[in-house]
């Protein structure tokens, strides 16, 4: 990195990055563990699941928007020298920094399976589309300042998560068209040729 220059991942992409491992691995986890009656049996545990599924993706969206807010207001401008990270780093980094949590909450999800049905798998779930949900939400903060949040790479977590933790002390912003995302985190989708 030249003179002073930061590498920089984009907020959204890291939050979103482990929106879908989280829900396909609450998804299958649900699904084989419908197969076993279980202690509950399968009615109680699948109710008991839709409700987890609710709490989670609304407790996950919500949670630290007052920090994610109040981040996004005193975002500086990034430098010339500053390298943004694409997002298929940030979601690798991401992914590889969380596998072994998301290999035992998936085992946790089976075995719990066998008292209460479907239920676990419905939670990881859950919190997978919480982190959609919430990566949305910063994608509309990002329209309406129209600027792009991005986050110093040495300021996230050992496993390239937690964007607005406490070794966050602010964020940088840059124009709406720069990096290789959209808003919000997904994909940018490039126009076609004619």
């Amino acid at each position: 990195m030249a003179r002073g220059g930061q590498g920089l991942a984009r907020v959204a992409v890291v939050v979103r990055a482990g929106a879908a491992p989280l829900w396909w691995c609450g998804v299958v986890a649900a699904g084989v563990g419908v197969l076993p009656s279980g202690i509950t049996g399968r009615r109680i545990g699948v109710m008991a699941g839709a409700a987890l599924f609710i709490v989670a993706a609304a407790v996950v969206a919500l949670v630290r928007r007052k920090r994610y807010t109040a981040l996004a207001r005193a975002a500086v401008r990034a430098s010339k020298h500053d390298v943004l990270q694409d997002r298929g780093v940030a979601v690798r980094n991401w992914r590889r920094g969380h596998r072994w949590w998301l290999l035992l909450a998936f085992a946790a999800a089976l075995g719990s399976a066998f008292a209460v049905p479907a239920a676990a798998g419905l939670l990881l779930a859950g919190c997978g589309t919480g982190l959609r949900l919430k990566a949305a939400w910063l994608g509309r903060l990002e329209r309406a300042e129209d600027a792009l949040l991005w986050v110093r790479v040495d300021w996230l977590a050992g496993n390239g998560g937690h964007p607005a933790g406490k070794a966050v002390k602010s964020y940088r912003s840059t124009g709406i068209a720069a990096g290789d995302a959209a808003p919000g985190g997904a994909r940018r989708r490039t126009a076609a040729l004619v």
